[in-house]
């Protein structure tokens, strides 16, 4: 997670002044393609059913892609640490989403986190700035 973290903070500091979000989107997923091709043989594989391949791509593809895009175009007008802040949301949405959609349910400690990641967030958007 600390690799994931590092490498999702590289990526959106390599997209703050991206001019075409979606081309540049396009490109990324592009490049990373071989390099996950290269991991194939350490991975082991079933063939996919047809429904599970399509799923796959609509949610890392399409999904993720769409997300990333949205993303890019939205930084340029947000500060770094809004940016750094917001990235902490995604627990939070993913959570609730389990929740709300998935039929999860709401425990005491998930809804401590969540009020713990919120109250840092809230913290480090309003928090005094140095002089």
């Amino acid at each position: 997670m600390m690799l994931a973290g590092i490498a999702w903070g590289i990526y959106t500091m390599l997209g703050k002044g991206v001019a075409d979000p979606f081309a540049r989107t396009a490109r990324n997923f592009i490049g990373a393609a071989p390099l996950a091709l290269l991991l194939l043989p350490f991975v082991p594989l079933s063939l996919p059913t047809v429904e599970g391949a399509a799923l796959a791509i609509a949610s890392g593809a399409v999904t993720s892609g769409l997300g990333y895009v949205v993303w890019y175009a939205v930084l340029p007008q947000l500060k770094v640490a809004t940016a750094g802040a917001a990235q902490l949301l995604v627990p939070v949405v993913a959570a609730a989403g389990g929740i709300l959609w998935l039929g999860e349910s709401l425990s005491l400690k998930l809804a401590a986190v969540t009020v713990l990641v919120l109250g840092g967030i809230w913290l480090t958007i309003h928090a005094p700035k140095p002089r």
